[in-house]
């Protein structure tokens, strides 16, 4: 926040009334949050409300019969396609409307809870890491205006995009999607975000740092996501009953229509945002309720060297994301042995895995790889992104007063970026291998896919590469790196569903990755990313060295 923001806020809000009452100078703190998302954003409610769309029209050509459409139900009817769409309650009459409800709604939550949790610790924890919230907490500004400040607006971005869905998907007139329909669908995704904003409400609380807030709150999702799966693919759908996701698929948008579910995420989202504004009285600031450890008298030779410092601020990421990417490889290797009957008569994902090529399975696997690619992808821009915090947070000052270089400081975080989104690729194709070999009894898939999933690492550093060039030459735009990310995503994942041009399959680093295990490794575009990535950093490098540090 800067010395003139801090003027106005002292200006605009009298000491004796406004910092006596909890909420004193609310207002202007929502005010402060709305410009700092001014960007970020409404650059995701682009991006999902396009690409939801974008999805609707597509699925319109694709599915436009119905016998079309029933062949697709019977196919994922199986408690494996269950388990990756969602509940049997829609394919009673599916209906364009039906199939987006039950084969979106799922995946596109997990998007919407990641922004609301990202709004609500950047506005709260982030700025207490830094410094920011104590000098705002100087002014005149009641104990509770920063946290609600935070939980207004992302409750506002979950309403506007709950509008912009329902009245973007009304207007593109598809058949079975009338107005109310798409509201209630816009309203299902925005009551899991609203969830989320409580429930990081509390995380914020539990963690002094940004990355430990967000991993406990993804932490949550993943769990959220894995009861809804394991409740839709069973005879019994209690689990799916304690999942935020559940409730919003149980809404049958463009079925039955059922308003009352999300009446169950409001009530959670509200105790749990009191449990926040309670708990935010129980710590000083800057501190977390969980106490920090000390540490031992003395660091070892190895956490005394730049690389030593790095693994030691990423390991906790690391084993986290290596954790849940297994989980995820794991999933999708479940349903490996039962593939063949799922996809069988699913006429568009039949035609994008015969242009594949190989056998089905090899087909689906190197279709999941790609997916499996992103998490480590996720993995390696937060972290290429770190130094930015350690610099923004004046911690990389002190580092940088001793000895260490610029270049040697940002080039061991990178390493660990780099070499952690290895180890992530690594852990998410060992679980789908590992329970792909026992879906199919072919153990020969556990070398096989884990060996697959290595081959994305040079296109995952390439994103990281990207992170790191922004942020030495332009560290305010660095979070830009996530656009390489999210079109990759989109691209790569639905691209040959959507059977998009290939021209834009090549305008992202995976595109250029041979489809393993259909194709062999083609090593030439392996050695050309890599060179890419490395060349990236080198550019980032140069940046850090040239200008002056980004010290608030």
């Amino acid at each position: 926040m800067s010395a003139l923001a801090t003027s106005r806020l002292s200006a605009a809000t009298p000491r004796t009334d406004a910092g006596n009452h909890p909420l004193g100078g609310a207002g202007i703190m929502i005010r402060f949050a709305l410009r700092r998302e001014r960007i970020r954003t409404p650059a995701w409610l682009v991006i999902i409300v396009g690409s939801t769309m974008m999805v609707a029209a597509a699925f319109t050509n694709l599915y436009g019969d119905a016998a079309e459409r029933a062949r697709t139900a019977a196919s994922l009817g199986t408690p494996a396609g269950l388990a990756m769409t969602g509940p049997r309650e829609y394919m009673k009459n599916y209906t364009l409307g039906a199939m987006m409800s039950q084969q979106m709604i799922g995946w596109v939550a997990v998007v919407v809870a990641l922004l609301s949790i990202l709004i609500v610790v950047r506005n709260t924890r982030t700025e207490e890491e830094t410094g920011r919230a104590e000098l705002v907490r100087s002014m005149p500004v009641g104990r509770h205006a920063q946290l609600f400040a935070a939980i207004v607006v992302a409750v506002l971005a979950n309403v506007v995009l709950a509008l912009a869905l329902g009245f973007g998907l009304a207007a593109l007139k598809i058949d079975s999607m009338d107005l109310a329909g798409s509201l209630l669908y816009g309203f299902a995704h925005a009551a899991v975000g609203i969830v989320f904003v409580g429930i990081t409400a509390i995380t914020v609380q539990i963690t002094a740092h940004a990355r430990g807030a967000i991993g406990m709150s993804l932490a949550i999702v993943g769990l959220a996501y894995v009861l809804r799966a394991a409740g839709d693919s069973g005879d019994h759908d209690v689990l799916s009953w304690l999942s935020p996701i559940g409730w919003a698929q149980r809404t049958y948008a463009y079925v039955d229509d059922r308003w009352w579910p999300l009446l169950l995420a409001l009530g959670l989202a509200v105790i749990t945002a009191a449990i926040g504004f309670w708990l935010s009285t129980r710590r000083d600031v800057g501190a977390g309720l969980r106490a920090a450890r000390l540490g031992r008298g003395t660091a070892s030779a190895f956490l005394q060297t730049p690389i030593g410092a790095a693994v030691r601020l990423h390991r906790g990421m690391i084993i986290g994301f290596a954790i849940g990417a297994f989980v995820l490889g794991a999933m999708y290797g479940s349903v490996l042995g039962s593939i063949k009957g799922m996809l069988s008569g699913v006429e568009p994902l039949d035609q994008a895995l015969k242009e594949t090529g190989g056998s089905l399975t090899d087909a689906f696997a190197a279709m999941i790889l790609v997916v499996l690619a992103m998490i480590a992808a996720v993995f390696a821009v937060i972290a290429a992104l770190r130094p930015r915090a350690e610099e923004s947070g004046g911690r990389a000052e002190g580092l940088l007063a001793t000895g260490l270089s610029r270049a040697g400081w940002l080039l061991s975080h990178v390493v660990v970026a780099m070499l952690g989104g290895a180890v992530v690729l690594a852990a998410a194709g060992f679980g789908f291998g590992v329970a792909g070999a026992g879906a199919t009894g072919d153990q020969g898939l556990i070398g096989t896919l884990t060996l697959s999933a290595l081959a994305y690492a040079p296109a995952v550093w390439v994103t990281a590469g990207v992170a790191v060039a922004l942020y030495g030459w332009l560290p305010r735009l660095a979070p830009v790196a996530w656009a390489l990310v999210v079109y990759s995503f989109f691209v790569g994942y639905l691209g040959q569903i959507l059977q998009l041009p290939d021209w834009m399959n090549k305008l992202q680093p995976f595109g250029y990755v041979a489809k393993v295990p259909v194709h062999d490794v083609t090593w030439l575009p392996e050695i050309v990313l890599t060179a890419i990535a490395a060349a990236l950093v080198i550019i980032g490098i140069a940046g850090l060295r040239r200008r002056d540090l980004d010290l608030k």
